[in-house]
């Protein structure tokens, strides 16, 4: 057993019993309970040996219980003791004043991790106490340290800074590093396809996130101040900030590198930011000097300067259609402009209160405006004239701070919208502001759809509904009396530099708010920039039951029958207009490729809208890539017109469609990227073999021509042998029937 202290002690204990001698705790009852089961089992067998032994009964005992035995003690026997300070060496400084704060250990390894107040860790292999290694890996506490299970990668948390590392020891690399902002964040936006969000905060820094992992893949420090607003390129490859630094910066996302640098005149702090629809123009208002500037994105170029605005510049945004520009002041007054003519306001709308937010309808047709007195008015930017308002004051509700002395529904003049985002299709309108609640409205019916919570952590302040009385005394509130060296009873306040003490007498609570709030294009999903951090809600669709003109025909046994009888075109809208996902999947899937583009033309244009965000999400999850990027392309070819002439509502599901495609296409291209070199290798190999095998052939054809020759050739010798060998044969012969007709021709004479 190890046990370790906060300054740094380090302690090896050893039991004195094995493992197989310990026995699991029995309570009292259990004890109780198998001593009464002794006795009765002593009577049971003193009655039977009576009544074997009736004549010798006084010589039977009553048989007594053993005393029970004692129980082994579980003692720990300190082995060894370690300083693990003594690792950072005698010049390290400051690290031999770090107090240890978090520790983990991986048993089948027996590696040891500590974590210390400095930022450092150290790795050490137990139980001998080798050190292995330690790194310095942030200036704040590690709070939190864990192995993972098999023991190879250790992960930091820093809550400090919001920094989250994981470490692979063996190796010495770095396996994940991230870092949130470490303060407040005060802007959010969404790239058009919805694919990535940029983040901006009080701690000057400017962070890219992917919607999908969660991950900030890059951030840029080139702000010296807090970062105020941000803003997406169009074509997604840049993002453009406002600091109250005095300046704008345009960063490039293909190079990582802060390529333009837009400056006023007068140095001023910028509080709101714009871009036009071609990213060509950037538009920033002023905090200070109540102008609005005007920049090239290509040059770098002052343009113009707007000035009309008696007060701050609270919200700028463009029009998506033309080159209208809409801005918010604190003078009470939103204002339209056409930044092409040298002619000031086009347009001034006089409002009751200060205007706090400000921003366009993606058609271009409406702008809303909110105000201090949580209203949100809504104008007509081309006549003018104004088309509806919604009360907010009772949906932001009644919270109260820490030091509030009065109910919280006399606090509810100071809540107020700060940020307002239409929806993609533009018929819901999403606010957030001063208040721990963000408010879905309709904007036609100027109702609220859903309102949500952001937080009910109590750590904050002004997430509490009432007043706390039993904070308040005759004095007043007890969160307003300073805590001095006057109270007894209270611990001095810590001078600075100094090392003992109430190190968390100086604290605050953060109020919790919303900065914030922006509609993804694709209109899955929506962000919110909160005290607690950046928030994304996502709609989930697949729980909802939407069918369109339903009525008791249409059954998933109907649909499934028109498959029967190949009606594709049937069986499509029945399923389309059933809208339950598995089965336009199974229609989709059983549709021959042949009948895709027939299919397209002989549906309504309604339906290949569904179809077509039906086509995102299957392209997000599905195996049949190829298979719905035909239905795709066919039908984009065939109803590619009337699509057109249906842009606006169908521009959610074009992005969101756009958006899996660019997943998808950086997915499949890092993978081939990465098996590119071993394809390469393989083929080379396979050529190889190849001609390998061709030379194998090659050469075992001419040893069997050589073969086939040597063979015939020996057979052509033994048969010049054999006639050889038949010809003296038969001289022989010849020679021994001359002989014989000699002898025979002889002896006719001799008998003569």
């Amino acid at each position: 057993m190890y046990t370790l202290s906060g300054n740094g002690q380090l302690i090896v204990w050893k039991s004195k019993l094995e493992l197989s001698e310990l026995e699991p705790w029995k309570g009292e009852e259990e004890s109780n309970e198998e001593a009464f089961d002794d006795e009765s089992e002593g009577n049971e067998e003193r009655e039977e040996s009576d009544d074997n032994n009736e004549e010798n009964v006084w010589q039977v005992k009553r048989k007594r219980s053993k005393p029970a035995e004692k129980a082994k003690q579980l003692n720990f026997q300190k082995v060894a003791k370690h300083w693990l300070k003594d690792a950072f060496g005698a010049g390290s400084g400051d690290n031999t004043n770090s107090r240890l704060t978090n520790c983990d250990f991986h048993k089948k390894s027996r590696i040891l991790v500590t974590g210390f107040s400095n930022g450092s860790f150290l790795l050490h292999e137990m139980p001998e106490f080798n050190f292995i290694h330690s790194l310095n890996i942030s200036d704040q506490e590690i709070m939190s340290v864990a192995f993972n299970p098999l023991g190879d990668w250790i992960a930091f948390g820093c809550g400090g800074i919001g920094q989250l590392l994981v470490w692979e020891w063996q190796s010495q690399t770095y396996v994940l590093k991230q870092q949130g902002h470490y303060h407040n964040i005060n802007a959010i936006d969404y790239s058009n396809d919805g694919q990535n969000i940029v983040s901006g905060g009080d701690d000057g820094k400017v962070k890219v996130w992917n919607t999908s992992t969660g991950f900030c893949f890059v951030t840029f420090n080139e702000h010296t101040s807090a970062v105020t607003a941000a803003r997406f390129h169009a074509k997604g490859n840049a993002v453009v900030s406002a600091s109250l630094d005095g300046t704008v910066r345009a960063f490039d996302l293909t190079r990582y590198r802060n390529f333009r640098t837009f400056t006023s005149p007068r140095p001023v702090q910028f509080t709101s930011l714009a871009l036009d629809p071609s990213s060509e123009v950037v538009a920033a208002g002023a905090q200070d000097q109540f102008d609005i500037f005007l920049w090239s994105m290509k040059t770098g170029h002052l343009l113009d300067v707007l000035s009309a605005h008696q007060g701050p510049v609270s919200g700028l945004d463009f029009s998506l259609v033309g080159s209208v520009l809409v801005s918010s002041s604190w003078d009470k007054t939103t204002r339209v402009w056409n930044i092409y003519d040298n002619k000031g306001a086009r347009e001034s709308f006089l409002l009751p209160s200060d205007a706090m937010a400000v921003t366009f309808r993606p058609d271009g047709t409406q702008f809303a405006v909110s105000t201090l007195s949580t209203q949100i008015l809504f104008f007509d930017p081309n006549s003018g004239a104004q088309q509806g308002s919604i009360e907010g004051k009772m949906d932001v509700g009644y919270t109260v701070r820490e030091t509030d002395k009065v109910s919280a529904k006399k606090l509810a003049f100071g809540r107020c919208f700060m940020s307002l985002c239409y929806s993609a299709d533009g018929s819901c309108i999403l606010a957030g502001g001063i208040s721990r609640f963000i408010c879905l409205y309709h904007v036609q019916q100027q109702i609220l759809i859903r309102r949500f919570e952001v937080s009910i952590n109590l750590s904050y302040d002004g997430t509490r509904d009432f007043l706390n009385w039993r904070k308040m005394t005759q004095w007043g509130n007890v969160a307003l009396v300073d805590k001095g060296d006057g109270d007894e009873d209270v611990a001095a306040v810590s001078l600075p530099g100094v090392k003992k003490g109430d190190l968390s007498s100086r604290h605050f609570k953060p109020e919790l708010r919303v900065t914030s709030v922006r509609f993804s294009p694709t209109g899955e999903m929506w962000a919110a920039a909160t005290t607690e951090g950046l928030l994304i809600y996502s709609l989930n669709s697949a729980l909802c039951f939407d069918p369109y003109e339903l009525d008791p025909s249409i059954t998933p046994e109907r649909v499934r029958a028109a498959l029967d009888q190949q009606e594709w075109s049937t069986a499509l809208m029945l399923a389309v207009r059933l809208n339950e996902e598995p089965l336009i999947e199974e229609v989709v899937e059983k549709t021959p490729t042949a009948h895709v583009e027939l299919v397209l033309r002989s549906i309504p244009i309604f339906y290949v809208e569904r179809l077509i965000e039906f086509f995102g999400y299957q392209i997000e999850k599905s195996a049949h890539l190829q298979f719905y990027m035909i239905w795709c392309q066919k039908a984009f070819y065939v109803r590619g017109t009337e699509l057109k002439s249906h842009r606006k509502s169908i521009l959610p599901a074009l992005t969101h469609l756009q958006r899996h495609l660019v997943k998808k296409y950086s997915d499949l291209s890092k993978i081939c990227e990465s098996s590119k070199y071993t394809v390469a290798y393989l083929l080379a190999v396979g050529k190889m073999e190849k001609v390998n095998v061709e030379e194998r052939a090659v050469t075992m054809k001419d040893a069997e021509l050589e073969e086939s020759e040597g063979s015939a050739s020996s057979v052509a010798s033994d048969d010049d042998d054999g006639d050889d060998d038949d010809d003296d044969d038969d001289s022989s012969m010849n020679v021994d029937d001359n002989e014989g007709m000699l002898i025979r021709d002889e002896d006719p004479s001799d008998s003569d």
